[in-house]
């Protein structure tokens, strides 16, 4: 059992007979009362987003989680079937299980896929990716009096914004929580 004092950000907790992975979590004092824990979660299984407070000092189940490095291979059929890079096993999960993983999947990339009782989850990519851009606008010197933006699609399809200087077959770093450019590679 962990305690509500004990949560952060990323953990995954076993709730009413489901698992949640933790995405925000607050300590509020209020005045006279108690203290209370507002924690913002992901349904692991239906990908939904919750929020819920509980009293300071309430007790959760912890799930744990196994992390095993897999080698992206190909989509099919809707399953994206990956490889484990130890024993070269092959498994395939379902873009629910992978949710905005997806958006940044090429072949040959590695990632960890989380299992829960030797089930797959989900998965869990690395902080920043690099993607070569397939379309954009170009952009001329002079557009705006500050640094503007554009449109531009990447190599998996995911469309983002990027300065006016990134041109097509350029290659860019995005950050994979949020989905923002970083910087041209």
């Amino acid at each position: 059992m962990i305690s509500t004092g004990d949560l952060k950000r990323g953990m995954t907790i076993e709730l009413e007979g489901e698992l949640w992975t933790i995405l925000e979590y607050h300590h509020i004092k209020i005045g006279r009362g108690s203290a209370q824990v507002r924690i913002k979660m992901r349904s692991v299984k239906t990908g939904s987003t919750v929020e819920r407070t509980w009293q300071s000092g309430e007790k959760f189940k912890r799930a744990i989680v196994d992390r095993k490095t897999v080698q992206f291979l190909y989509r099919e059929d809707g399953l994206f079937h990956f490889m484990d890079t130890d024993t070269y096993e092959q498994s395939a999960l379902t873009a629910e299980q992978l949710g905005d993983a997806t958006e940044y999947l090429i072949d040959g990339r590695t990632l960890d896929v989380l299992t829960y009782q030797d089930q797959p989850i989900g998965a869990e990519l690395p902080a920043s990716v690099e993607l070569a851009i397939t379309h954009t606008d170009p952009g001329f010197r002079g557009d705006t009096a500050s640094g503007g933006t554009k449109p531009a699609t990447l190599e998996t399809g995911k469309v983002i914004q990027v300065p006016l200087f990134v041109n097509e077959g350029d290659t860019v770093r995005v950050d994979t929580r949020t989905g923002q450019y970083l910087e041209r590679v």
